[in-house]
């Protein structure tokens, strides 16, 4: 089904990977440590930004006086203390799998790199993948084109003949915007 394409780049969160209730719990945690709220509908239309614009949105929200960056750590590190215990991969791992070796390969994540390359390798899934790019590897994020056009530069095929794999719409602009094909996995 993927063969018209030189190389497949996939969303890790909520893509390749369950990491969304953590995500959660992490929020919650963090958020109420400061009496904050959020929407969960509001985040989910979030999903596939970095951290720090999510906890912009949050601080805006609630009319807080806290730097976004100092939040998005806090709920980063609350990630990091849970996700390698309670993360499993979803069912597009067996995409990865079938196409590991004939295909290269990236992920392409709104997640910081600390967490996405911790969490590929707890999971025995990193050597899938010729590049991970992250939030942290780009200045214009979802649903800016530079994630995913990085993740075609670092395995050396043409944008035109990528497949990107996104759950979120702001994942979907961006591979389209790199001039890509999208799935959208919400579909499958």
């Amino acid at each position: 089904m993927y063969a018209q394409y030189d190389g497949l780049i996939f969303d890790m969160d909520g893509t390749l990977l369950d990491t969304e209730p953590t995500h959660r719990k992490a929020w919650d945690d963090v958020l109420g440590r400061y009496g904050l709220r959020f929407d969960f509908e509001a985040m989910v239309a979030l999903n596939g930004s970095p951290t720090w614009r999510i906890a912009q949105a949050v601080i805006e929200l609630n009319q807080a006086s806290l730097d976004p960056h100092m939040l998005a750590r806090e709920k980063t590190d609350a990630v990091k203390a849970m996700l390698l215990d309670t993360v499993q991969p979803l069912p597009l791992i067996e995409v990865v799998k079938t196409w590991h070796g004939r295909r290269p390969m990236s992920v392409g994540t709104g997640s910081e790199s600390a967490i996405a390359e911790a969490l590929l390798s707890h999971l025995g899934l990193r050597h899938y993948f010729s590049a991970v790019v992250a939030a942290d590897h780009v200045a214009h994020h979802k649903p800016a084109p530079d994630t995913f056009l990085l993740c075609a530069e670092r395995m050396g095929v043409a944008p035109a003949k990528c497949v990107v794999f996104e759950d979120a719409d702001f994942g979907i602009q961006a591979a389209l915007a790199a001039g890509m094909a999208a799935v959208d996995v919400r579909l499958l």
